[in-house]
C-alpha cells in the first residue's frame, strides 16, 4: 500500500445527525462514534483500492460523534478509518492508528480480507501477544467502504405483511439453495439473484411456503482457524458490515439483485426473513483481529470483563458479546434494522442468540433497552420478530420468555417430535403439548399460538433425513475431531450407519421423515422447514455444517425425492385449507360458545380420554374443532382429527360419528402418495409407526 503524494481535501465541520456516509448531491458527509478515541482520521483509496490518496482527521466532535463534511466527494469513492487513542489492552483500549478501519455503517465494501499479521492489533506469536503493538499497516489486506450513491438505497421498500396464522417459513442459505440447481441459470447460481429465480419460485410456491428466512446475509469474515484448515465460514454467523449485503453471494445485478430478489419474491407472495447477528462481531476474542469495532472504541462496542478488561463477556461462545446496552450500539442495530426494512424491503428478522442482546448488565430483561426500543420503533412495527431463545451466558436459556410481539424458535418442540417417533418413554405426553403450540411456555402475557416456531430440523443439526440414518454425528471434514456439533439428536439409523440399499431400512427412514414433517404441519404454531428436507437432503451425517462450503451442504436437486416433494406439498395445502390447524389463540378444551361442543379432545382409538399415565403410549388421537363463531355468526364447521400410531402393529381406529357429514383421509405417513378418500363408516385401520389425518367433509347429498 502506497501514500499518492497530493493535496489533501477540503473538510468542513458536517453534522453528527446521520451515522456513516452520506452523499448529499454535492459532497459527503461522515460520522462515525468514538467516546474513547483522541483523534480519528479519514483516509481516501484510488478506485481499485491499492493506494491511500488521502488522510485527514474529521475537525469536529459532538459528544461522542466525530464528523466532517469532504466537498465534491462522489459516491464511488473508497475509504476507511484511522482511530488514535490509548493502546491499553489491560484497561480495555486498543487503539491502533496502523489499522484501517471498516466504517460500521457502510452499505458497500470494495475488497476482501487477506489473511495478514497486520489485521492484528499486536505483534502475533511474541509472549504476552496483545499486550504488545503492532505498526504494520493493515489497509493492503482489508476491504474498504463505499460511499453509496442514494440511489442504490432508495428508503421506498413495502412489506408484504402476511398474518402469523398464514406463514410458512423455509429456512435457507443463499448459496446452499441454488448452487445445484440444474434450472437456475449457471450465472446466477449462489447468488441473491438465483435464490428468486423463476426455478426456486416456482417450487416454493408450490411447497406453499409464505416466508424465505435466509441464513446470514450480512457482510462476513471467515476465521482465520477455518481458514487455515482450507475451511470457511459458510453459515455466516461472523458479522462485519450489519449494513452491507455479503459480496459473495452478488450475481449479475451485484448489491442491487438483493432488492430485486426481495421484490420478486415479493411478487409471488413470499415475505424475506432475515437471520441477523448482533449479539457479537468477527473480531474475535482478546487475540482476535482488528477491523472495526475494536479500533473504533473496544470499551464501548463489546462486554469486557468485571476487573479484567483486557478479556470480553463471552455469552456467544464465539469470543467476543457486543454491548447492545450501550447507547450508541443501540442506535447501530436499530438503524441497521431500519435500513434493511426501509430500502430493501426485508420483512422480518429472526435474532441469532437473541439472549445476548436482550440482556443488561443484570441479566436477560424482555423490558430491556433492546427490546423496548425495538417494540415502540414505528418504521418496526408489524415486521416479524422471531427470537432464537438462548445463548451459553448464565441464565441463558429463555424460552417462552420474549416479549408478545415476538415469535421464538422452540427447540424443546423439535426434540420433543424427535423423540416421539423414535419411541422413547413419555415422549407422548410432551408430544400432547407441542401439537397445541407448547402453550405451557407461551400463553401468558396475552402472546399467541403462534409464538412458538416449529420445526423437526434447522440448519443447525441434521437434516431430517440424516435424523433417520445416522445415530452419531460425522463431522470429521470440519477439522475438529468430531467434537463439534450437538450431542443429543434423537435420531435413529435403522440398523445401517448411514447410506444403505436395503429397501426395508430405506422405506422405514423415508417414512420417519413423513411422521416428522406431518407433525410439524399439523401443529398449532408456525412451521418451519429446512430448505432441502422437503426432498430428502442429506448431509451424510454432519451435523454441524458451518464451515462446509461444497457438496456437503449444497442441495442436490438432481437428487431431490419427488414423491417427498408431493408429501410435503400435500401436508402444506391441507394446512392452507383448514384454519383449525393455524390458529391464533391457544386450545385448551374449551367449549365452543355455539354448539358446546369443545375445541381440544385427547383419544384412544377406541374413542376414550386418553390414558396419558402409561410412559409408553403410542397412541393417541386428537380432535380439533374450530373455536368460536364464524365471521357470518355460525359455529365454526372446521374439524380435523389426528391419529397417531406410533406402535409395531397395525391399529383400528373409530372415529367421532359425524351425523350427515362424511370424515375424508388426507394425509396417511404410511403411503408415499397421498389422495383424499372418503372413509365409509367409522373404522379405519391405520398402519404402524403413523399418523394419519382426517377432516369433516361436511354433510352427505
Amino acid at each position: 500500500m502506497t501514500m499518492q503524494t497530493r493535496v489533501n481535501p477540503e473538510v468542513r465541520p458536517g453534522t453528527p445527525h446521520q451515522m456513516g456516509a452520506h452523499f448529499d448531491g454535492e459532497g459527503t458527509n461522515f460520522a462515525v462514534f468514538s467516546a474513547h478515541g483522541t483523534r480519528v482520521d479519514l483516509c481516501l483509496f484510488t478506485p481499485d483500492g491499492e493506494t491511500e490518496t488521502a488522510r485527514v482527521p474529521l475537525p469536529e466532535r459532538s459528544g461522542d460523534t466525530w464528523h466532517g463534511y469532504v466537498p465534491g466527494l462522489a459516491p464511488g469513492t473508497l475509504y476507511g478509518f484511522r482511530v488514535d487513542g490509548p493502546y491499553t489492552p489491560d484497561r480495555g483500549h486498543r487503539f491502533n492508528p496502523n489499522k484501517l478501519l471498516l466504517d460500521p455503517y457502510t452499505r458497500e465494501m470494495a475488497g476482501g480480507f487477506i489473511r495478514h499479521r497486520a489485521l492484528y492489533g499486536y505483534k502475533v506469536g511474541n509472549a504476552g501477544a496483545d499486550m504488545s503493538y503492532d505498526g504494520q499497516d493493515s489497509a493492503p489486506y482489508v476491504p474498504k467502504s463505499v460511499i453509496s450513491d442514494p440511489e442504490t438505497f432508495p428508503l421506498d421498500a413495502t412489506r408484504l405483511r402476511r398474518d402469523w396464522s398464514e406463514t410458512l417459513i423455509y429456512e435457507a442459505h443463499v448459496k446452499g439453495a441454488t448452487m445445484r440447481h440444474p434450472d437456475v441459470p449457471k450465472e446466477a447460481r449462489g447468488t441473491y439473484d438465483g435464490m428468486a429465480s423463476d426455478a426456486m419460485l416456482d417450487h416454493l410456491t408450490r411447497l406453499g411456503v409464505t416466508a424465505v428466512e435466509l441464513l446470514p446475509v450480512h457482510a462476513l469474515k471467515s476465521e482465520d482457524a477455518l481458514l487455515s484448515r482450507s475451511l470457511v465460514n459458510y453459515w455466516g454467523y461472523n458479522t462485519v458490515g450489519f449494513f452491507a449485503p455479503e459480496p459473495r453471494y452478488f450475481g449479475p445485478e451485484g448489491v442491487a439483485g438483493f432488492r430485486r430478489m426481495v421484490d420478486r419474491f415479493h411478487a409471488a407472495g413470499i415475505e424475506v426473513l432475515l437471520d441477523v447477528v448482533y449479539n457479537h462481531s468477527a473480531e474475535g476474542d482478546h487475540l482476535g483481529p482488528t477491523l472495526s469495532f475494536r479500533g473504533l472504541d473496544n470499551a464501548s462496542y463489546y462486554r469486557l470483563a468485571a476487573g479484567e478488561p483486557r478479556y470480553y463477556v463471552n455469552d456467544t461462545g464465539t469470543g467476543n458479546t457486543l454491548n447492545v446496552s450501550h447507547p450508541q450500539v443501540l442506535r447501530l442495530v436499530m438503524d441497521s434494522l431500519r435500513f434493511w426494512v426501509q430500502a430493501m424491503g426485508v420483512d422480518g428478522f429472526r435474532f441469532d442468540l437473541a439472549t445476548t442482546v436482550a440482556r443488561e448488565a443484570h441479566g436477560f430483561d424482555r423490558s430491556g433497552g433492546f427490546l423496548d426500543a425495538l417494540r415502540q420503533d414505528p418504521v418496526l412495527a408489524g415486521v416479524k420478530l422471531i427470537a432464537e431463545p438462548w445463548d451459553i451466558g448464565p441464565g441463558g436459556y429463555q424460552l417462552g420468555q420474549f416479549p408478545p410481539e415476538f415469535a421464538e424458535w422452540n427447540d424443546k418442540y423439535r426434540d420433543t417430535v424427535r423423540r416421539f417417533w423414535r419411541r422413547d418413554r413419555h415422549a407422548a405426553q410432551d408430544l400432547g403439548s407441542a401439537l397445541l403450540g407448547t402453550a405451557e411456555l407461551f400463553d401468558k402475557r396475552g402472546r399467541r399460538a403462534w409464538s412458538s416456531v416449529n420445526y423437526a430440523a434447522s440448519h443447525d443439526g441434521y437434516t431430517l433425513a440424516d435424523c433417520a440414518a445416522y445415530t452419531e454425528r460425522h463431522n470429521h471434514a470440519n477439522g475438529e475431531g468430531n467434537r463439534d456439533g450437538h450431542h443429543a439428536n434423537y435420531s435413529e439409523n435403522f440398523g445401517v450407519e448411514g447410506r444403505t440399499d436395503d429397501p426395508a431400512i430405506l422405506a422405514a427412514r423415508q417414512q420417519r421423515v413423513r411422521n416428522l414433517l406431518a407433525t410439524v404441519f399439523v401443529s398449532q404454531g408456525v412451521p418451519m422447514i429446512l430448505c432441502g428436507d422437503e426432498g430428502g437432503n442429506t448431509q451424510d451425517g454432519n451435523n454441524n455444517a458451518y464451515c462446509q462450503d461444497n457438496p456437503t451442504t449444497w442441495i442436490d436437486w438432481d437428487r431431490m425425492d419427488e414423491g417427498l416433494i408431493a408429501f410435503t406439498a400435500a401436508c402444506s395445502a391441507l394446512r392452507r385449507a383448514h384454519p383449525v390447524l393455524r390458529q391464533t389463540t391457544f386450545l385448551h378444551g374449551a367449549e365452543r360458545t355455539a354448539d358446546g361442543l369443545r375445541d381440544v379432545e385427547w383419544l384412544d382409538f377406541d374413542h376414550r380420554p386418553a390414558d396419558w399415565s402409561d410412559p409408553a403410549l403410542g397412541r393417541i388421537c386428537l380432535h380439533l374443532r374450530g373455536s368460536g363463531e364464524s365471521a357470518t355468526g355460525n359455529a365454526s364447521t372446521d374439524e380435523v382429527f389426528l391419529a397417531f400410531n406410533n406402535t409395531p402393529e397395525a391399529a383400528i381406529l373409530t372415529l367421532p360419528k359425524q351425523g350427515k357429514g362424511l370424515w375424508q383421509h388426507e394425509i396417511d405417513t404410511a403411503r408415499d402418495a397421498q389422495a383424499s378418500v372418503s372413509v365409509e363408516g367409522t373404522q379405519v385401520e391405520v398402519a404402524p409407526h403413523s399418523l394419519c389425518v382426517f377432516v369433516c367433509a361436511g354433510e352427505t347429498p
